[in-house]
């Protein structure tokens, strides 16, 4: 009796789409009954169990639509490895106030120090929180909102850059872009600006960038909209690539003392 009434719960619940339910209903029941659980308490164990399940389905889902090239998060990031990094201005960034504000934050520094780890941990952060969030190489931007245009699509893909909540905008300055490409990413930062939060990571200082965007009052126009408000994190500490090698070839010196060598 007890297993046809089980499986009739699952049944009804995968109908309604209430997946908690039918995924464990013995569990939400001995749940109930170790903890001698009234009515009213029951059925807020169940009301919250399916939101769980839900929110669970969701955050999968905007992790998933987001594209990031990894999933690190900012407590794997060594601090003590950057000591001119205030750890306060990780802190403030983390916060998200910045997302709230609807302004950007910059990342810069030299390669290998950590930039595009603090972008996809902060991204990380923010849909945990329930933000939308869309991550792109600058370069892969570029490339497909040339497509786009080419296609008579540019101004869809516009609006579709604009509804996330933070659009990560990584590694920016290692190719230079003609005036086209640069006008079109103006299009991009200006559908945003006040709208949403860009976080940009780069190897160039801001007074290069007109170099990158290929045409200076372009340049001025995107750091117009960049620079308003902005959190600006600069780090010029050691790299961490360059970290990982010394550390293998000071592995492979030590095995070769070992074998005698």
């Amino acid at each position: 009796m007890a297993e046809m009434l089980n499986e009739r719960i699952r049944l009804n619940a995968g109908e309604l789409r209430l997946h908690g339910i039918a995924e464990s209903p013995d569990g939400l029941i001995d749940r109930a009954e170790d903890e001698g659980l009234g009515y009213r308490e029951f059925l807020d164990l169940v009301l919250e169990s399916e939101i769980g399940v839900l929110e669970g389905r969701r955050y999968a889902q905007r992790l998933k639509m987001a594209g990031l090239p990894h999933h690190k998060t900012l407590d794997e990031f060594d601090v003590s490895f950057q000591p001119q990094l205030d750890p306060k201005r990780i802190a403030e960034l983390r916060s998200l106030r910045f997302i709230e504000r609807k302004v950007s934050a910059l990342i810069l520094g030299p390669p290998g120090v950590g930039k595009s780890h603090l972008s996809v941990g902060l991204a990380m952060e923010a849909l945990a929180r329930g933000y939308l969030v869309r991550y792109a190489t600058l370069d892969d931007l570029v490339r497909g909102l040339r497509k786009a245009d080419a296609l008579g699509k540019l101004s869809s893909k516009l609006t579709q850059l604009q509804r996330p909540h933070l659009l990560v905008l990584d590694e920016a300055g290692y190719l230079p872009l003609d005036r086209a490409d640069a006008n079109r990413l103006f299009q991009v930062v200006n559908r945003r600006y006040t709208r949403g939060s860009t976080i940009v990571t780069s190897n160039k200082a801001i007074g290069e960038w007109a170099q990158t965007f290929g045409d200076e009052v372009l340049a001025a126009a995107i750091l117009d909209r960049l620079l308003h408000d902005a959190e600006v994190l600069s780090i010029n500490g050691p790299s961490f690539r360059l970290k990982g090698r010394f550390e293998a070839l000071g592995q492979q010196d030590d095995d070769h003392e070992e074998a005698g060598e």
